[in-house]
């Protein structure tokens, strides 16, 4: 037995061109005789269990999805035999735990039909819907228009948010039924207050939302296929939007602004032929695009821990150059006012949204109050971080804390740019820690690498350091049992240099204070700074000492 898929045979799509669309990590091309470039028809499901007439049933340029028969089992070399004399284009089998026998794949090299698995913890259901989206986004419409924007990947909707923004000259948010931010583009120009609190939120203010149902403004968005347009008034610029519905189901509405000039002339033709280039991208989303991207950012995870094999998988070109940036939740200093509308979760949501748009090819992952985004760098590109380093930088102060690592020739550095973007998120930390309120909450590991090689020297005395004993130990411990603050005086000193004023200043207390708790550490612990060994282990111990707890 075999299900069609499909509402009917297509035209024109190749199995290459399937592959490329689905999510990455899904399939796996075992064998493919005649190469990917075959002609892929169809999709069905096939019953390897099934009583047929083989003279009857053609399979010609179909994708047969072999439902409970596993690689390894003696079954799937007769399912392929039959696909490959029926002319199929591709057999999907389950991997399953030990993978293809020997057997199966010299039988899959002999004929003309090609293998493919399908990968552990993936779904016959969303492997169904993503062929199935594939499909549709590789042929034509009626109209004659490109179902979709030639150069996308499925599912890529910041790419479709920038393309579209091109074609109508202003600026375009994709959002889903309930009003939530999917996507938007890139921006030219500072956006007017509703879109930058749109964005900021990743939805659209819920007054706002009350305000366009009660006026009827959303009634008649979702029942017409044409552009319905939002006058500008003294407070917003004007907005056209559309609806992207497939069938009867509304996936999502695409929004254009103008964006600091009037929009074009045709701006209403190019957000109808949008929509229509929209549908597979919408439906892809809706159907497995969470879930890819969880998955996704799991492979970045490993791409950054040194797994070079997961590059594919997460959309990374090899051989081409890559920095890392990071991004950190930060609730700021005591008494330091932070983002109402945007707690560190939001911040980092929204620094995720605005990577994807600065340019194809960034890839982002979350890890705890952590952001990750890899950023392809243009040849002979130093900082290709900066824009979006920027951009954290315009964040109101005590949000977030960012740093970029250098750029690095291949993926395999990779480990080597996130260690050091993470260094310069522990400096910006410590700074914090030390001088509320000053210096850039943001930088690059250029402009702090002499702080974080610092660090990076503590990281391996730290060890050792609590191992040993000597002056600095005794009075620090002195410290910890009695509240002293013998300690905090010798760093004041140390880190001014040996300005006595200086340092008082900073502590608040007069100068002779000051020399009296230098003495009396002399004294008690034998804290002797004239003695530039003594300095040495007082300034490694108090840096150790200040260090704020990893999260």
């Amino acid at each position: 037995m075999h299900i069609r898929a499909t509402e009917g045979p297509g035209q024109g799509a190749t199995l290459a061109q399937l592959l490329a669309l689905i999510a990455p990590g899904t399939l796996d091309v075992v064998a493919a005789p005649l190469t990917t470039a075959v002609p892929a028809l169809d999709v069905v499901l096939h019953d390897a269990g099934e009583d047929r007439d083989e003279d009857s049933w053609a399979a010609t340029g179909l994708v047969l999805l072999a439902v409970g028969v596993e690689a390894g089992s003696p079954e799937a070399a007769d399912v392929l035999r039959a696909a490959d004399r029926a002319g199929a284009a591709a057999v999907v089998v389950r991997r399953g735990g030990r993978g293809p026998r020997a057997s199966l794949v010299e039988a899959a090299e002999r004929g003309r039909t090609a293998l493919l698995t399908l990968r552990p913890g993936q779904g016959w259901t969303e492997l169904l819907g993503q062929l199935r989206t594939a499909l549709v986004h590789s042929l034509p419409d009626r109209s004659g228009d490109a179902a979709g924007v030639a150069g996308l990947r499925l599912g890529d909707l910041p790419g479709l948010a920038n393309t579209v923004a091109d074609l109508v000259g202003g600026a375009i948010t994709i959002e889903d039924p309930q009003s939530r931010v999917l996507a938007y583009s890139r921006m030219d120009h500072e956006p007017d207050p509703m879109r930058r609190l749109t964005i900021l939120g990743q939805e659209v203010p819920r007054w706002r939302v009350v305000e366009l149902r009660e006026s009827g403004f959303f009634r008649t968005l979702w029942n017409t296929d044409d552009v319905v347009r939002l006058p500008a008034d003294d407070r917003y610029a004007e907005r056209l939007a559309v609806a992207v519905r497939h069938g009867s189901e509304v996936l999502g509405s695409i929004w254009a602004a103008a964006d600091g000039r009037p929009l074009a002339g045709d701006a209403a033709a190019a957000l109808r032929t949008a929509a229509r280039a929209a549908v597979p991208h919408l439906s892809h989303h809706r159907t497995w695009g969470r879930a890819a991207a969880r998955a996704r950012e799991e492979t970045v995870h490993a791409l950054l821990a040194g797994s070079t094999r997961a590059a594919h998988d997460a959309g990374i070109v090899r051989g081409r150059p890559y920095a890392v940036m990071v991004a950190e939740a930060h609730p700021g200093p005591p008494g330091e006012e932070t983002v109402p509308e945007a707690p560190g979760d939001r911040v980092l949501d929204v620094l995720a949204l605005q990577a994807a748009a600065y340019r194809p090819g960034c890839v982002t992952a979350r890890s705890g109050r952590r952001l990750y985004v890899l950023v392809p760098a243009a040849d002979g590109e130093a900082d290709p971080a900066r824009t979006l380093l920027a951009t954290a930088r315009s964040v109101p102060r005590g949000a977030v804390l960012a740093g970029a690592g250098p750029v690095v020739a291949d993926v395999a550095g990779l480990p080597g740019s996130r260690e050091a973007a993470e260094l310069v998120v522990r400096v910006l930390r410590d700074r914090a820690g030390r001088r509320p309120g000053t210096g850039s909450a943001v930088a690059s590991y250029e402009e702090v690498a002499a702080e974080a090689t610092v660090l990076r020297l503590l990281d391996r005395v730290e060890p050792l350091w609590a191992r040993v004993e000597g002056p600095v130990h005794a009075m620090l411990a002195h410290d910890a049992a009695h509240g002293s603050s013998f300690g905090e005086s010798v760093a004041a000193y140390l880190d001014a240099f040996g300005d006595t004023a200086g340092a008082a200043r900073r502590l608040t207390v007069h100068p002779n204070t000051l020399r009296y708790r230098l003495r009396r550490a002399r004294e008690l612990f034998g804290v002797d700074l004239s003695d530039p060994a003594v300095r040495l282990l007082a300034d490694l111990g108090l840096r150790l000492a200040r260090r704020p707890t990893e999260s």
